[in-house]
């Protein structure tokens, strides 16, 4: 009887691998992992971002730094005037004058004091309208400076007793035209200076104008050095 139910067992076994087409044998030992795969194409952007918000509001101030290191000492100042002993400041000698060109003295002679005879300043009456010239009263350094106006070339010199100290030089280039110069120089008392143009033929093209005009003012007296 057992025998019988073993050849029906297998005979069944026999049809259904014969019906399904595979042969169950042993398992095997695991193969090796498969390759990479290639990677995806990209995804599609996401959202933009929302709208800027609002500044907030300022915090609060902040402590007091930390006091920085002391800086270099500066220069020494200049020596004061001696007090007097009365109590009063001694009066501060002054010497300066302001002058521009008037119609009647455009176009000056070369080689001779410019007349600037429209008197701005000159309390002290140390320029003199008549002859062009700066006569230094107050030994010192004094500052000299000048515009001259001009329709052509232009060239004016700044004299001292008869020797020229600088020149200003400009080329006319169309319209109305302003040369300007200036030094500093130390003066003696009795010292002269004064401006001249320098060449009649090319350089000599000044008109009166209310910007033309020449200054001088004692900056240091002597004895204060």
């Amino acid at each position: 009887m057992l025998f019988l139910i073993g050849l029906v067992n297998a005979a069944e076994q026999s049809v259904s691998e014969r019906n399904t087409g595979c042969v169950y044998g042993h398992p095997r030992i695991p193969g090796d992992p498969g390759h990479n795969g290639m990677p995806g194409r990209d995804g599609r952007d996401g959202a933009k971002a929302g709208a800027k918000g609002k500044c907030g509001d300022n915090g609060e101030r902040g402590p007091p730094g930390k006091m920085g290191p002391q800086g270099f000492p500066g220069p020494l100042g200049l020596k004061g005037q001696k007090q007097d002993p009365n109590g009063d400041m001694p009066e501060i000698p002054k010497s300066a004058f302001s002058a521009t060109l008037s119609e009647s003295t455009k176009l000056p002679a070369a080689n001779a004091p410019i007349r600037f005879d429209k008197i701005l300043y000159n309390c002290q009456g140390h320029y003199d309208p008549e002859t062009g010239r700066f006569t230094c009263a107050i030994s010192g350094v004094y500052l000299y400076y000048h515009i001259t106006v001009y329709s052509r070339n232009v060239k004016v010199a700044l004299m001292k007793n008869g020797q020229q100290v600088i020149y200003t030089m400009d080329s006319y280039q169309g319209g109305e035209a302003q040369a300007a110069g200036g030094a500093v120089l130390e003066m003696e008392s009795g010292d002269k200076v004064w401006l001249q143009v320098a060449d009649k033929l090319l350089f000599n093209w000044l008109y009166a104008d209310e910007d033309d005009n020449m200054n001088g003012n004692l900056v240091v007296q002597n004895h204060a050095l």
